[in-house]
């Protein structure tokens, strides 16, 4: 028996003041460029479609992609709540994953994508995985559940 992730997702919001672009921040779906003195190129939306693609894949995230390809934060959060898995925002593995458009957000410094995981009987459930367009290598930031 699988059990959704309805309910789990006020356990697992973070912040989202920190997240929020702020009025000055660039369209939707836009590529951002390059702060002036800025020694590193920021992630572009394609680049995090793709990192998402494969970081999910149809399942969810490896037992690799989860030790290396996570922020620090992320695995604080996993940490202080053991019985859920918050990469996927459940307790078990869906049948199936979507990754939505990404939105860039350059003033935020952040990029994310609604994240659509498919369960038996035809259930859905959506969380929103966030990604730092300066993160180098690119990792997954942060996950904030539907709830």
């Amino acid at each position: 028996m699988k059990i959704t992730p309805y309910g789990l997702g006020a356990l697992l919001l973070a912040p989202l003041a920190l997240l929020a672009p702020g009025p000055a921040s660039a369209p939707a779906h836009a590529d951002p460029a390059p702060v002036a003195g800025h020694h590193r190129q920021w992630h572009g939306a394609a680049e995090i479609s793709t990192f998402l693609s494969s970081f999910y894949g149809a399942h969810g995230p490896s037992p690799r992609d989860r030790d290396q390809r996570v922020s620090q934060q992320l695995k604080e959060k996993q940490a202080h709540i053991p019985y859920a898995d918050v990469l996927l925002c459940a307790q078990n593995e869906p049948e199936h994953i979507e990754i939505g458009p990404v939105t860039v957000a350059q003033a935020a410094g952040i990029g994310w994508a609604t994240v659509t995981t498919h369960w038996q009987d035809d259930l859905t459930d959506t969380f929103t995985a966030y990604v730092r367009l300066d993160s180098h290598p690119i990792v997954l930031d942060d996950v904030i559940c539907a709830g």
